[in-house]
């Protein structure tokens, strides 16, 4: 190819291109820090009017924050959505990180715009921040006029406009805005810090709940484990099904057994599974039924309400037992009662939010009012009992890292002869395991224990003792064959 003398060659021509480029984004950047915001929205104004009245096949959705004097699930959702999409050329941003928050996060600052592609269709967000009422360009929300945008505290209005071909209107307004808000939900579920949250003066104080407690560390039997988070699963997933069906969306479970047997780990474990927030509602604290429905009604969606030895919590009368007289009719002055309980966990007040779970806790499932247990109110009951072999190797892996898959210790056997049955708990295993960090020492402190737990166990107990009984009579009788089959034939 020939170039003529007289034309630029496209070395130069691209040199040039890149000089330029440079340039522009170089007064871009001075534009952002020297012209003051107010003329940059009115110069992007009257831009954006010029472009719109050229291109009338473009449409503009206004994403404000305010909503009626309510926040617009919306912007929420798409401020969530959107920090996930920033570009790596975005100039920018706006850094945040709340005192609950693990990491920083990111957010678009004013007049940056992210790209976005849907079945296809090219879509064009920006994010505007301005000190007024915004009138023209674009639809605003989904309807026209009126004020645009939420008011902050500086009297600024901030807001999100969307761009796209007005032929796809349907689309994005049945489909891709219902996906943004799922694929937010997905990113603020885990995003989530769940709170532990605690009665004080009959007011919610909240803490972070840092539990470590999950499924795979839970001391429970397998087919038990698995149980438990099939029902969670089928729980959550429910949602229209409790609609169609007219009942409340709310679980109730209920987790007996002795003390120390993980039923305080099992609920860290849901919360942390389903990545809701814990209630811990101390029944002693709560005088009235009144303050009751009060504290019950400021808890949250998605959360877990949990009321431990319930059967020891308080002394609650029953609906026989309820005074009569006339200070004591009115629940606002009455005290609180079983009836009044009850109301709460599958009553009127119980509709009162969605993705509910209430745990009672007991050790003594036998002293509990029956009008409690019944289905409706506590849907499974979950049996949290002695620890089972099948424990002991699930503690053994988290505290001292063994693997009975690869190569069970020597002592597994010995243990597994010494805890079968009710001889110790989940938590009295983790105290053993946790004296020494050597595998040997450890296990050997965890035989001597269960030697002497078993001992007293059997002679408080004459079924276990019989069982002993017949277990030496056996080992005594086997002894004996290999000694005949061996003994010379004379």
């Amino acid at each position: 190819m020939i170039f003529s003398k007289d034309l630029p060659s496209p070395t130069s021509v691209f040199t040039a291109y890149a000089s330029m480029a440079g340039y522009m984004m170089m007064i871009r950047s001075m534009a952002h820090e020297l012209i003051p915001a107010p003329i940059q929205e009115f110069i992007y104004r009257n831009l954006r009017s010029l472009f719109f009245r050229s291109s009338s096949t473009t449409l503009t959705l206004t994403i404000d924050d305010d909503n009626m004097g309510m926040n617009n699930e919306i912007y929420r959702a798409a401020q969530t959505y959107l920090s996930t999409k920033i570009s790596p050329d975005a100039v920018r941003l706006r850094i945040s990180k709340g005192h609950k928050d693990k990491h920083v996060n990111l957010y678009l600052s004013d007049g940056e715009i992210v790209n976005d592609v849907y079945q296809d269709v090219e879509l064009v967000w920006r994010f505007v921040t301005d000190g007024g009422d915004k009138k023209g360009g674009g639809v605003g929300g989904v309807g026209g006029g009126g004020r645009r945008g939420g008011m902050d505290d500086d009297g600024k209005s901030e807001y999100f406009e969307l761009s796209f071909d007005k032929k796809h209107k349907d689309l994005i307004l049945t489909s891709y805005v219902p996906y943004i808000e799922s694929k937010a939900k997905e990113i603020r579920d885990e995003r989530r810090i769940l709170m532990l949250h605690s009665l004080n003066s009959l007011r919610w104080e909240s803490v972070i709940l840092e539990h470590p407690s999950t499924f795979e560390t839970m001391a429970m039997e397998d087919d038990l484990k698995r149980d438990v988070i099939e029902d969670l699963d089928r729980f959550i997933r429910r949602k229209e099904f409790y609609k169609r069906v007219g009942k409340a969306w709310k679980r109730g479970y209920l987790l007996y057994g002795p003390p120390g047997t993980g039923k305080s780990s099992l609920v860290a474990a849901m919360a942390n599974y389903l990545k809701f927030d814990v209630y811990d509602l101390q029944l002693a604290s709560v005088m009235r039924d009144s303050d009751l429905r009060r504290l019950l009604l400021a808890t949250r969606n998605r959360s877990i309400l949990v009321i431990e030895d319930i059967d020891c919590a308080v002394d609650l009368p029953n609906r026989v037992e309820q005074p009569v007289d006339g200070k004591n009719r009115g629940e606002s002055q009455g005290p609180l009662t079983l009836s009044g309980l009850l109301n709460f966990i599958d009553g009127l007040w119980s509709s009162c939010g969605d993705e509910r779970i209430i745990i009672f806790t007991t050790n003594h499932k036998d002293r509990l009012d029956p009008a409690l247990l019944r289905p409706g109110r506590m849907d499974m009951h979950i049996y949290m009992g002695h620890c089972s072999f099948q424990g002991f190797k699930t503690l053994a892996s988290n505290y001292l890292g063994l693997n009975d898959a690869t190569m069970p210790h020597r002592l597994y056997p010995e243990i597994e002869r010494l805890i079968d049955g009710e001889v110790i708990t989940p938590a009295q295993v983790a105290e053993e395991l946790m004296k020494s960090e050597d595998a040997d020492v450890a296990l050997e402190g965890l035989v001597n224990v269960l030697e002497k737990m078993r001992l007293k166990s059997e002679e408080s107990n004459p079924v276990m003792m019989k069982k002993k009984e017949s277990r030496l009579e056996m080992e005594e009788m086997s002894i004996r064959r290999r000694d005949t089959e061996g003994s010379p034939r004379k």
